[in-house]
């Protein structure tokens, strides 16, 4: 006859409980902050939305505000005219933490979720935190006619 113990199995110290909850923490915030503030160099066939809808009239030219422009969610891009026609397109991906940027006005593109601030002219950061230009993505322009190129 075997006998078997009649004190119910201990669970974990309360310190153990305590300092795992903390580490798992830490490892949550720490991924969270570690974004990388690197993105590719351009937008285009094989590189990003954009991709994927090479070809693809985005907008009329006259569709594009002169010191302003477009994001087109759906593919990834913004599209900007920083002088009268003349056209540049972006990735629309901060690139501080990756949110659509949204708002475009006075020569800047913004990012919503931390205020970064780009050139429409040329994506490169005007006020952080993004440390990284916003990546050239390619367009053609034709007539009046603006495509994914």
């Amino acid at each position: 006859m075997t006998s078997e113990s009649l004190h119910p199995a201990q669970a974990p110290a309360r310190r153990t409980v305590v300092a795992a909850v903390g580490a798992a923490g830490i490892a949550v915030a720490l991924t969270a902050c570690g974004a990388d503030d690197k993105a590719s160099d351009s937008v285009g066939p094989g590189n990003g939305a954009a991709g994927n809808a090479a070809g693809t009239e985005l907008a009329k030219t006259a569709d594009i505000p002169e010191g302003g422009g477009k994001v087109f969610a759906d593919q990834g891009v913004v599209v900007t005219q920083p002088t009268a026609g003349t056209f540049k397109a972006f990735s629309s991906k901060c690139t501080h933490q990756g949110c659509a940027v949204k708002g475009i006005a006075n020569g800047v593109i913004t990012c919503p979720c931390h205020q970064s601030e780009f050139s429409v002219t040329d994506g490169s950061v005007k006020k952080g935190p993004a440390t990284s230009p916003l990546p050239a993505a390619e367009i053609t322009v034709d007539g009046g006619s603006i495509k994914l190129a």
